[in-house]
Protein backbone atom coordinates (compact mmCIF):
# COMPACT_ATOMS: atom_id res chain seq x y z
CA UNK A 1 0.00 0.00 0.00
CA UNK A 2 2.62 2.52 1.21
CA UNK A 3 4.69 1.77 -2.09
CA UNK A 4 2.11 2.76 -4.14
CA UNK A 5 1.47 5.74 -2.43
CA UNK A 6 4.70 6.40 -3.42
CA UNK A 7 4.43 5.88 -6.83
CA UNK A 8 1.00 7.81 -7.27
CA UNK A 9 2.94 10.67 -5.79
CA UNK A 10 5.76 10.51 -7.82
CA UNK A 11 4.09 10.48 -11.07
CA UNK A 12 1.90 13.06 -9.76
CA UNK A 13 4.64 15.40 -9.38
CA UNK A 14 6.52 14.14 -12.53
CA UNK A 15 3.42 15.79 -14.29
CA UNK A 16 3.21 19.18 -13.20
CA UNK A 17 7.02 19.55 -13.94
CA UNK A 18 6.54 18.39 -17.64
CA UNK A 19 3.47 20.74 -17.94
CA UNK A 20 5.68 23.59 -16.65
CA UNK A 21 7.93 22.83 -18.44
CA UNK A 22 5.39 23.08 -21.71
CA UNK A 23 5.25 19.63 -23.04
CA UNK A 24 7.00 17.32 -20.18
CA UNK A 25 10.55 18.51 -21.70
CA UNK A 26 12.25 19.76 -18.07
CA UNK A 27 13.37 17.02 -16.13
CA UNK A 28 11.10 15.89 -13.38
CA UNK A 29 11.29 18.03 -10.19
CA UNK A 30 12.99 21.03 -12.04
CA UNK A 31 11.31 24.63 -11.76
CA UNK A 32 13.59 26.28 -13.99
CA UNK A 33 16.95 25.62 -16.50
CA UNK A 34 19.16 23.60 -14.59
CA UNK A 35 21.90 26.09 -15.27
CA UNK A 36 22.83 29.41 -17.01
CA UNK A 37 24.08 27.54 -20.46
CA UNK A 38 20.82 25.91 -20.91
CA UNK A 39 18.64 27.31 -23.55
CA UNK A 40 15.07 26.07 -23.08
CA UNK A 41 12.47 25.27 -25.55
CA UNK A 42 9.01 26.60 -25.42
CA UNK A 43 6.42 25.12 -27.28
CA UNK A 44 3.52 27.96 -28.66
CA UNK A 45 0.76 27.42 -26.57
CA UNK A 46 3.27 26.12 -23.23
CA UNK A 47 2.98 28.67 -20.60
CA UNK A 48 6.88 27.58 -19.09
CA UNK A 49 7.91 27.79 -16.08
CA UNK A 50 6.72 30.49 -13.32
CA UNK A 51 4.42 32.36 -15.56
CA UNK A 52 4.16 36.36 -14.88
CA UNK A 53 0.03 35.80 -15.50
CA UNK A 54 -2.40 33.16 -17.80
CA UNK A 55 -2.02 33.17 -21.57
CA UNK A 56 -3.98 35.52 -23.51
CA UNK A 57 -2.57 34.46 -26.69
CA UNK A 58 -5.97 33.67 -29.17
CA UNK A 59 -5.52 30.39 -30.14
CA UNK A 60 -7.33 31.19 -33.57
CA UNK A 61 -4.12 33.05 -34.72
CA UNK A 62 -2.08 30.62 -34.34
CA UNK A 63 0.17 29.23 -36.45
CA UNK A 64 0.90 25.21 -35.72
CA UNK A 65 3.58 24.70 -38.81
CA UNK A 66 6.77 26.71 -39.33
CA UNK A 67 7.42 28.04 -42.81
CA UNK A 68 9.36 25.90 -44.76
CA UNK A 69 13.68 26.99 -44.39
CA UNK A 70 16.16 26.47 -47.12
CA UNK A 71 18.43 23.40 -46.25
CA UNK A 72 21.79 25.67 -47.22
CA UNK A 73 22.63 28.71 -45.85
CA UNK A 74 24.81 29.59 -41.98
CA UNK A 75 25.08 27.53 -38.87
CA UNK A 76 23.38 28.72 -35.83
CA UNK A 77 21.24 31.23 -34.97
CA UNK A 78 20.97 33.76 -37.68
CA UNK A 79 20.19 37.60 -37.17
CA UNK A 80 17.11 38.81 -38.85
CA UNK A 81 16.11 42.35 -38.98
CA UNK A 82 12.88 43.34 -37.11
CA UNK A 83 11.20 44.94 -39.89
CA UNK A 84 12.11 42.55 -42.58
CA UNK A 85 8.69 41.64 -44.16
CA UNK A 86 7.66 38.14 -43.66
CA UNK A 87 9.17 37.59 -40.33
CA UNK A 88 6.01 38.07 -38.50
CA UNK A 89 2.29 36.65 -39.33
CA UNK A 90 -0.85 37.05 -38.12
CA UNK A 91 -4.74 37.33 -38.81
CA UNK A 92 -5.89 40.04 -40.97
CA UNK A 93 -7.94 42.47 -38.60
CA UNK A 94 -7.36 39.95 -35.75
CA UNK A 95 -4.97 40.48 -32.78
CA UNK A 96 -2.85 37.93 -31.71
CA UNK A 97 -3.32 38.77 -27.83
CA UNK A 98 -5.65 40.66 -26.25
CA UNK A 99 -3.65 43.48 -24.43
CA UNK A 100 -6.25 45.04 -22.31
CA UNK A 101 -6.64 41.67 -20.84
CA UNK A 102 -2.83 41.20 -20.13
CA UNK A 103 -2.74 44.90 -19.00
CA UNK A 104 -5.24 43.71 -16.14
CA UNK A 105 -3.32 40.62 -15.14
CA UNK A 106 -0.47 42.35 -14.31
CA UNK A 107 -1.93 45.96 -12.70
CA UNK A 108 -4.04 43.88 -10.43
CA UNK A 109 -0.70 42.79 -8.51
CA UNK A 110 1.71 45.78 -7.73
CA UNK A 111 4.78 43.40 -7.22
CA UNK A 112 4.22 41.67 -10.62
CA UNK A 113 3.82 45.15 -12.31
CA UNK A 114 7.58 45.83 -10.56
CA UNK A 115 8.74 42.69 -11.44
CA UNK A 116 7.58 42.97 -15.19
CA UNK A 117 8.63 46.84 -15.30
CA UNK A 118 12.03 45.99 -14.20
CA UNK A 119 12.53 42.79 -16.65
CA UNK A 120 11.27 44.55 -19.82
CA UNK A 121 13.47 48.09 -19.11
CA UNK A 122 10.30 50.61 -18.50
CA UNK A 123 9.31 52.92 -15.68
CA UNK A 124 6.58 51.05 -13.27
CA UNK A 125 3.71 53.58 -13.55
CA UNK A 126 4.06 53.69 -17.61
CA UNK A 127 3.45 49.63 -18.12
CA UNK A 128 0.46 49.96 -19.07
CA UNK A 129 0.73 52.45 -21.94
CA UNK A 130 3.86 50.79 -23.13
CA UNK A 131 2.08 47.58 -23.30
CA UNK A 132 -0.92 49.69 -25.62
CA UNK A 133 2.33 50.68 -27.64
CA UNK A 134 3.22 47.03 -28.68
CA UNK A 135 1.83 45.42 -31.76
CA UNK A 136 0.57 41.66 -31.85
CA UNK A 137 1.92 39.18 -33.89
CA UNK A 138 2.72 35.85 -34.43
CA UNK A 139 6.35 34.63 -34.89
CA UNK A 140 6.90 32.62 -38.39
CA UNK A 141 10.60 31.02 -37.43
CA UNK A 142 11.84 29.78 -34.34
CA UNK A 143 13.44 32.49 -32.16
CA UNK A 144 16.20 32.65 -29.47
CA UNK A 145 15.15 35.25 -26.77
CA UNK A 146 15.89 35.77 -23.28
CA UNK A 147 13.05 34.86 -21.29
CA UNK A 148 12.19 36.02 -17.46
CA UNK A 149 9.91 33.89 -15.03
CA UNK A 150 8.53 35.32 -11.77
CA UNK A 151 9.16 33.71 -8.70
CA UNK A 152 9.25 35.69 -4.98
CA UNK A 153 8.38 38.90 -6.61
CA UNK A 154 11.32 38.84 -8.98
CA UNK A 155 11.71 38.38 -12.01
CA UNK A 156 14.56 36.16 -12.86
CA UNK A 157 16.09 36.16 -16.70
CA UNK A 158 16.78 32.77 -18.41
CA UNK A 159 17.35 31.75 -22.53
CA UNK A 160 14.94 30.32 -24.38
CA UNK A 161 13.54 29.29 -28.01
CA UNK A 162 10.17 30.08 -29.29
CA UNK A 163 8.45 28.08 -31.04
CA UNK A 164 6.95 29.16 -34.22
CA UNK A 165 3.51 30.27 -34.41
CA UNK A 166 3.92 31.49 -31.04
CA UNK A 167 1.50 34.93 -29.99
CA UNK A 168 4.24 38.16 -29.43
CA UNK A 169 3.73 41.75 -28.55
CA UNK A 170 6.78 43.62 -30.68
CA UNK A 171 8.13 47.14 -30.51
CA UNK A 172 8.40 49.73 -32.53
CA UNK A 173 11.70 48.33 -33.58
CA UNK A 174 10.40 45.37 -34.13
CA UNK A 175 11.82 43.22 -31.21
CA UNK A 176 9.54 40.90 -29.53
CA UNK A 177 9.12 41.97 -25.72
CA UNK A 178 6.15 40.03 -24.27
CA UNK A 179 4.94 36.25 -24.62
CA UNK A 180 1.47 36.25 -24.93
CA UNK A 181 1.37 32.76 -23.36
CA UNK A 182 2.70 33.63 -20.16
CA UNK A 183 2.91 37.41 -20.20
CA UNK A 184 6.84 37.25 -19.23
CA UNK A 185 8.95 39.94 -20.48
CA UNK A 186 11.25 39.65 -23.52
CA UNK A 187 14.29 41.07 -24.41
CA UNK A 188 17.16 40.06 -27.04
CA UNK A 189 19.36 37.03 -26.31
CA UNK A 190 22.78 37.66 -24.29
CA UNK A 191 25.83 37.47 -26.92
CA UNK A 192 27.13 34.02 -28.06
CA UNK A 193 25.20 31.18 -29.81
CA UNK A 194 26.52 28.21 -27.12
CA UNK A 195 24.53 26.61 -25.04
CA UNK A 196 22.76 23.26 -24.32
CA UNK A 197 18.50 23.20 -25.37
CA UNK A 198 16.44 21.42 -22.85
CA UNK A 199 13.18 20.22 -23.46
CA UNK A 200 11.19 18.08 -25.87
CA UNK A 201 12.11 19.47 -29.40
CA UNK A 202 9.25 20.12 -31.21
CA UNK A 203 8.20 18.30 -34.99
CA UNK A 204 10.69 20.39 -37.18
CA UNK A 205 13.04 21.96 -34.57
CA UNK A 206 16.60 22.45 -36.05
CA UNK A 207 18.80 24.47 -34.02
CA UNK A 208 20.68 25.47 -37.22
CA UNK A 209 17.42 27.24 -38.31
CA UNK A 210 16.76 29.27 -35.35
CA UNK A 211 16.58 32.89 -35.57
CA UNK A 212 17.72 36.08 -33.76
CA UNK A 213 15.69 39.15 -34.19
CA UNK A 214 18.06 42.04 -34.20
CA UNK A 215 16.07 45.37 -33.64
CA UNK A 216 15.83 48.26 -36.10
CA UNK A 217 18.08 51.50 -35.40
CA UNK A 218 15.07 53.75 -36.25
CA UNK A 219 11.50 53.39 -35.82
CA UNK A 220 9.43 51.55 -37.56
CA UNK A 221 6.25 52.56 -38.63
CA UNK A 222 3.96 49.70 -39.72
CA UNK A 223 5.09 45.87 -40.31
CA UNK A 224 4.82 43.50 -43.73
CA UNK A 225 3.35 40.42 -42.21
CA UNK A 226 2.17 37.57 -43.74
CA UNK A 227 -1.54 36.32 -43.46
CA UNK A 228 -2.16 33.23 -42.06
CA UNK A 229 -5.17 32.05 -43.52
CA UNK A 230 -4.48 32.69 -47.23
CA UNK A 231 -0.85 33.61 -47.61
CA UNK A 232 -1.18 37.23 -48.84
CA UNK A 233 1.16 40.65 -47.48
CA UNK A 234 -0.83 42.72 -44.40
CA UNK A 235 0.34 46.11 -43.71
CA UNK A 236 -0.06 46.13 -40.18
CA UNK A 237 0.42 49.52 -37.94
CA UNK A 238 2.74 49.63 -35.27
CA UNK A 239 0.92 49.83 -31.81
CA UNK A 240 -2.71 48.89 -33.54
CA UNK A 241 -4.68 45.57 -32.54
CA UNK A 242 -5.05 44.95 -36.69
CA UNK A 243 -8.55 46.85 -37.18
CA UNK A 244 -6.33 49.13 -39.10
CA UNK A 245 -5.19 46.25 -41.51
CA UNK A 246 -4.29 47.02 -45.41
CA UNK A 247 -2.89 45.53 -48.20
CA UNK A 248 0.22 47.30 -48.86
CA UNK A 249 0.70 49.09 -51.95
CA UNK A 250 3.51 47.74 -53.17
CA UNK A 251 3.77 43.74 -52.18
CA UNK A 252 7.50 42.69 -51.52
CA UNK A 253 9.01 41.27 -54.35
CA UNK A 254 9.53 37.52 -52.69
CA UNK A 255 7.85 34.86 -51.44
CA UNK A 256 6.36 34.90 -47.93
CA UNK A 257 7.91 31.57 -47.14
CA UNK A 258 11.14 32.59 -47.98
CA UNK A 259 11.03 36.64 -48.06
CA UNK A 260 12.93 36.77 -44.08
CA UNK A 261 15.22 33.96 -44.95
CA UNK A 262 17.40 35.37 -47.76
CA UNK A 263 20.66 35.05 -45.90
CA UNK A 264 21.56 38.86 -46.05
CA UNK A 265 20.81 41.71 -43.49
CA UNK A 266 18.22 43.53 -44.49
CA UNK A 267 17.89 47.38 -44.16
CA UNK A 268 16.61 49.48 -41.01
CA UNK A 269 15.09 51.96 -42.98
CA UNK A 270 11.88 50.54 -44.52
CA UNK A 271 9.68 52.51 -47.15
CA UNK A 272 6.06 53.02 -47.62
CA UNK A 273 5.20 50.18 -48.86
CA UNK A 274 7.17 47.81 -46.57
CA UNK A 275 9.53 47.40 -49.33
CA UNK A 276 13.67 47.11 -48.27
CA UNK A 277 15.85 49.03 -50.36
CA UNK A 278 18.82 47.01 -50.96
CA UNK A 279 22.43 48.45 -49.45
CA UNK A 280 24.30 50.59 -51.30
CA UNK A 281 27.78 49.50 -51.63
CA UNK A 282 30.59 52.31 -53.32
CA UNK A 283 32.02 51.51 -56.53
CA UNK A 284 35.62 51.17 -57.05
CA UNK A 285 35.58 52.14 -60.49
CA UNK A 286 33.92 55.31 -59.49
CA UNK A 287 34.93 58.73 -59.22
CA UNK A 288 36.17 59.79 -55.82
CA UNK A 289 33.08 61.50 -54.43
CA UNK A 290 35.34 64.04 -52.48
CA UNK A 291 36.07 65.39 -56.21
CA UNK A 292 34.52 67.85 -57.93
CA UNK A 293 31.86 66.73 -60.53
CA UNK A 294 32.70 66.75 -64.23
CA UNK A 295 32.10 70.21 -65.61
CA UNK A 296 29.26 70.33 -68.33
CA UNK A 297 30.73 71.43 -71.38
CA UNK A 298 27.58 73.53 -72.28
CA UNK A 299 28.31 75.71 -68.96
CA UNK A 300 30.71 78.44 -68.41
CA UNK A 301 33.77 77.52 -67.04
CA UNK A 302 33.86 79.45 -62.90
CA UNK A 303 37.51 79.71 -63.70
CA UNK A 304 37.50 81.99 -66.78
CA UNK A 305 37.19 85.84 -66.28
CA UNK A 306 33.55 86.93 -66.97
CA UNK A 307 33.27 88.53 -70.57
CA UNK A 308 33.62 92.10 -69.81
CA UNK A 309 36.75 91.31 -67.72
CA UNK A 310 38.89 89.59 -70.41
CA UNK A 311 42.12 91.31 -71.69
CA UNK A 312 42.24 92.48 -75.00
CA UNK A 313 38.41 93.69 -75.01
CA UNK A 314 37.61 97.31 -75.69
CA UNK A 315 36.83 99.27 -73.72
CA UNK A 316 33.07 99.85 -73.09
CA UNK A 317 32.33 104.01 -73.87
CA UNK A 318 30.73 105.20 -70.49
CA UNK A 319 27.14 106.39 -70.27
CA UNK A 320 26.38 109.55 -71.13
CA UNK A 321 25.63 111.63 -68.11
CA UNK A 322 22.06 113.03 -67.91
CA UNK A 323 21.86 116.96 -68.45
CA UNK A 324 21.06 118.67 -65.93
CA UNK A 325 17.43 120.47 -66.25
CA UNK A 326 17.79 124.43 -65.43
CA UNK A 327 15.83 125.92 -62.44
CA UNK A 328 12.40 127.37 -63.66
CA UNK A 329 12.54 131.15 -63.60
CA UNK A 330 11.06 132.88 -60.86
CA UNK A 331 8.00 135.18 -61.70
CA UNK A 332 7.46 138.09 -59.26
CA UNK A 333 4.32 138.92 -57.59
CA UNK A 334 3.23 142.41 -57.98
CA UNK A 335 1.55 142.45 -54.80
CA UNK A 336 5.04 141.62 -53.55
CA UNK A 337 7.43 145.14 -53.31
CA UNK A 338 10.16 142.76 -53.20
CA UNK A 339 12.10 144.55 -50.74
CA UNK A 340 13.18 142.65 -47.55
CA UNK A 341 12.60 144.00 -44.30
CA UNK A 342 15.54 146.13 -43.48
CA UNK A 343 15.97 145.71 -39.89
CA UNK A 344 14.40 142.27 -38.39
CA UNK A 345 12.33 143.59 -35.55
CA UNK A 346 12.95 140.84 -32.53
CA UNK A 347 9.10 140.19 -30.22
CA UNK A 348 8.69 141.41 -27.24
CA UNK A 349 6.87 138.89 -26.37
CA UNK A 350 8.86 135.08 -26.50
CA UNK A 351 5.15 133.52 -27.99
CA UNK A 352 5.18 136.74 -30.49
CA UNK A 353 5.76 134.80 -33.79
CA UNK A 354 7.68 138.19 -34.56
CA UNK A 355 5.04 139.54 -36.83
CA UNK A 356 5.83 143.33 -38.40
CA UNK A 357 4.35 145.66 -36.72
CA UNK A 358 1.43 147.70 -37.57
CA UNK A 359 1.76 151.20 -39.13
CA UNK A 360 1.61 154.16 -37.06
CA UNK A 361 -1.65 155.69 -38.50
CA UNK A 362 -0.25 159.10 -37.07
CA UNK A 363 2.86 159.49 -38.39
CA UNK A 364 3.41 163.12 -37.50
CA UNK A 365 3.82 164.23 -33.84
CA UNK A 366 0.30 165.91 -32.62
CA UNK A 367 1.05 169.63 -32.27
CA UNK A 368 0.77 171.08 -29.44
CA UNK A 369 -2.71 173.33 -28.64
CA UNK A 370 -0.75 175.66 -26.37
CA UNK A 371 2.49 176.51 -27.89
CA UNK A 372 3.28 178.56 -24.52
CA UNK A 373 6.91 177.98 -23.66
CA UNK A 374 6.33 178.17 -20.63
CA UNK A 375 4.09 175.67 -20.52
CA UNK A 376 1.66 176.90 -17.80
CA UNK A 377 -2.05 176.24 -18.71
CA UNK A 378 -4.23 179.40 -18.89
CA UNK A 379 -6.29 179.92 -15.93
CA UNK A 380 -9.26 180.42 -17.44
CA UNK A 381 -9.55 176.82 -19.54
CA UNK A 382 -9.64 175.39 -16.54
CA UNK A 383 -11.52 178.08 -13.73
CA UNK A 384 -10.56 176.92 -10.19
Amino acid sequence: MLAAVSTATALLLAGCSADRAGGGGQPAGAASPAAADDILLQPLAAPGPDPFTASTARTDTAQASPPPVPSSGPSGPREVTGSTPGLYGGVRSRASCDVERQIGSLTSDPDRTRAFAEAAGIPEAHVGGWLRGLTPVVLRVDTRVTNHRYRDGKATAFPSVLQAGTAVLVDRYGAPRVRCACGNPLRGPAPGTGGVHRGDPWNGFDPERVVVVRPTTTVVTSLVIVNLVDGGWVERRIGSDGDEDRAPAKPPACDPDTCHLTGTPTPDSPSSDGTRPAPTTPDPSASDPASPPEADPTSPDPSTPAPEEQPGDPEVPPMPETPEVPDMPVVPDPADPGEPWAEPVAPADPADPGLPPMPDPYPEPSTDPYPDSSGDVPPETFPG
